[in-house]
């Protein structure tokens, strides 16, 4: 602006330029006055809605854009629980004839929109009575149009390709798909199936391929698959041989697997590589470069491994790897998304919860229930408490700085919608409703969650429009509608499954939506389709399934090597993959220091306030036995433990007199730490 040198010319447009800013803060003064007051009347139930309304309405200066985002925002998270289980009048009743002299008639078609909305949850008498039985069958009739469509054309490929009716190998040939669908055949009652599927399987799988592979989608897909095939083969009849669930055909394949993937540890800080060949180890050349995910998500089926097999190498390297990504975390309790694991530095200094970061914080969890590892939770804990205070905003996740804080990115990645399930895992059901609710809405307005939405302008990420059929939504729904029984967290899932049927069938499968604005389709169906996606919804409605009940009927006894054991009686997480563990059989094999177990379980069960920081039992063990095995040795043996070594003379799986020695501290047994941790299908925080 040009100033003139004269004094009062000076003075002039000086005062001018206070006076309109005197004015716009007037202005915004007035509107956020409003939007308070709106608010505030907006919480006292519908009479308060139709207050807060009529609020908005009498001012015609109000911007629409940020009128309909109050009303989306404000009013609807305000009021999420409130007119779920309340009753009252319809919210869209109190504008059902919008004076169209207030408002532009595009605003009054938003406002009517954004009402709607409101209604869609205020009370449960309006949302519709399903038949549960005739969701189940639509599942499994979707399931079976995939899978046998899998079979039919691509088979022995990793995955079908819908449209042209083909199959790819995407993840190093190893049929993907049919491996990632093993356990959904048990849990859909289909024994016979199942039983041919894993021999078919067995018979292919090779684990000294020359191939490269990725370390963290090798574990999570074949290792976990393989683990869960196992563990749920005992119910399907198939032929494990003695010794079930600590030794058996899929167990072996699974350990062999998981052994060619341990090279890719020997790091210097113990992270490791995201590549390996599972002939050769680490390729050379390989970029030190790992997305945090991939460091931290080995856990459950590593710990899992040591447990059913007796060899410590696995939850040993997995553990230490957690460890050293967890002692990188900045000043503000945040991670950043990629790490060197040589130097252990940061590349990447993004913090959020989606992804390249995403199941890093799942394994916090779920291992810490698994393993019984409370050191786990609290860590999780920790950046539960990091991540609300820097990273969520208005009940969204955004990325920040992880030194800074400040905001990097207000993007809503798909991968975020696991978070409401693990908030559920911990009891947190209140803020997992919130955020769900925010991501349903994206789903709602477009039948599915693009790849990246931002959310300040409400529409998805010019090229990240994709849907590849993901399952984190269903995922979060399914853990919530387990965790509060609500009919509308139920709705949601129905939402998911029509929307699925309508966009992405084919001829001979589902495919990827390649757009969700205008619902195209690419030529892709990733294997979690079956593991994941179709799994969920099918467990969402089918609450009778023996995974719901088994901690009503108790599971069922098995014989073990340390005597009678009892296996899927309620205690089991699913990996990132939604592989089911049972946490029973872990017991029933070589559980770590069962004396000092009882005194840890003791300590926190009276409240002492124990700090989780306990001493590896796999470590020296690990030293002794990792990568020392050869992996074509024949079948697996149980590995004996020093008793003359101070961390194990509490273990020794291959004697029979330690398991009859087993006591409890305690004439009533101390209920073990998932057992204490696994409420209703909630899973409590450790304090």
């Amino acid at each position: 602006m040009y100033f003139s040198s004269r004094p009062t010319h000076f003075i002039f447009h000086f005062a001018i330029i206070i006076y309109c800013y005197s004015l716009v803060a007037c202005v915004l003064e007035s509107f956020n006055s409003k939007i308070f007051l709106s608010a505030k009347f907006a919480s006292n139930g519908p009479d308060g809605l139709r207050t807060a309304h009529n609020i908005l309405l009498n001012d015609t200066n109000l911007d629409d854009d940020y009128l309909i985002q109050f009303l989306h925002n404000r009013i609807l998270n305000l009021n999420f629980h409130q007119h779920q289980y309340g009753g009252g009048g319809s919210a869209r009743s109190s504008s059902k004839n919008i004076n169209a002299s207030y408002f532009p008639s595009l605003l009054s078609k938003k406002i009517n929109a954004a009402m709607e909305l409101l209604e869609e949850v205020q009370s449960p008498r309006a949302l519709p009575k399903h038949d549960l039985g005739e969701l189940r069958d639509r599942v499994q009739s979707m399931f079976y149009h995939a899978y046998n469509g899998y079979m039919r054309y691509a088979y022995p490929r990793d995955e079908l390709r819908p449209l042209s009716c083909t199959g790819a190998d995407t993840w190093g040939a190893y049929s993907l798909t049919l491996v990632d669908a093993l356990d959904s055949l048990v849990l859909l009652g289909n024994y016979s199936e199942f039983q041919r599927a894993a021999d078919l399987l067995l018979r292919q799988l090779d684990p000294l391929a020359n191939v490269n592979v990725s370390v963290f989608e090798t574990n999570i897909r074949i290792v976990g698959g393989l683990l869960s095939a196992h563990l749920l083969s005992n119910r399907a009849g198939y032929a494990n041989g003695d010794g079930w669930p600590c030794s058996g055909p899929l167990l072996a394949m699974a350990e062999r697997f998981a052994r060619r993937l341990l090279p890719a540890f020997a790091t210097a800080t113990g992270m490791p590589y995201g590549t390996v060949n599972l002939l050769h180890g680490v390729p050379p050349g390989e970029t030190p470069v790992a997305c945090t995910a991939c460091v931290g998500t080995l856990l459950v089926e590593f710990g899992a491994l040591s447990r059913l097999t007796g060899d410590p190498a696995f939850e040993s390297a997995a553990m230490r790897a957690v460890r050293a990504l967890h002692s990188l975390r900045s000043p503000l309790g945040l991670v950043g998304n990629h790490v060197d694991v040589q130097r252990g530095r940061w590349t990447a200094l993004d913090a959020g919860i989606g992804s390249a970061v995403d199941s890093y914080f799942e394994y916090l969890v779920k291992a810490g229930v698994l393993l019984q590892r409370p050191e786990l939770v609290s860590m999780f804990n920790g950046y539960k408490d990091a991540y609300n205070k820097h990273v969520r905003m208005d009940d969204w996740y955004f990325w920040v700085h992880m030194d800074k804080g400040h905001l990097t990115s207000p993007v809503f990645q798909s991968l975020d919608a696991f978070w409401p399930g693990v908030l559920s895992l911990v009891g947190d059901t209140d803020q997992a409703l919130r955020t769900l609710h925010n991501y349903h809405q994206v789903w709602k307005a477009h039948g599915s969650l693009p790849e990246f939405y931002s959310v300040p302008k409400s529409q998805p990420v010019p090229g990240r429009e994709a849907y590849p059929l993901r399952p984190e939504l269903i995922e979060s729904i399914y853990y919530l509608h387990r965790a509060t029984g609500d009919p509308a967290v139920l709705q949601m899932g129905v939402d998911v499954l029509y929307s699925i049927e309508t966009m992405a069938r084919t001829d001979c499968g589902f495919a990827t939506v390649s757009n969700v604005l205008h619902h195209s389709l690419e030529d892709r169906m990733e294997s979690f389709f079956l593991a994941e996606t179709v799994k969920y919804l099918y467990l969402l409605f089918t609450p009778d399934h023996f995974l719901h009940t088994a901690s009503r009927t108790g599971g069922y006894s098995v014989q073990t090597p340390r005597g009678a054991c009892r296996v899927w009686s309620g205690a089991h997480v699913f990996n990132t993959e939604a592989h089911p563990i049972d946490a029973a059989c872990l017991d029933c094999c070589h559980s770590p220091r069962p004396a000092e177990a009882s005194q840890i379980d003791l300590v926190v069960v009276l409240g002492l306030g124990l700090e989780a920081q306990d001493e590896d039992w796999l470590a020296a063990a690990a030293d002794r036995l990792g990568g020392n095995r050869d992996d074509d040795s024949g079948p697996i043996n149980e590995q004996s433990f020093d008793a003359s070594d101070d961390k194990n003379s509490t273990m020794s799986p291959s004697s029979d007199s330690a398991a009859a020695n087993r006591f409890e501290l305690l004439t009533c047994p101390t209920p073990p730490f998932h057992q204490r941790l696994t409420v209703h299908g909630q899973v409590l925080p450790d304090n």
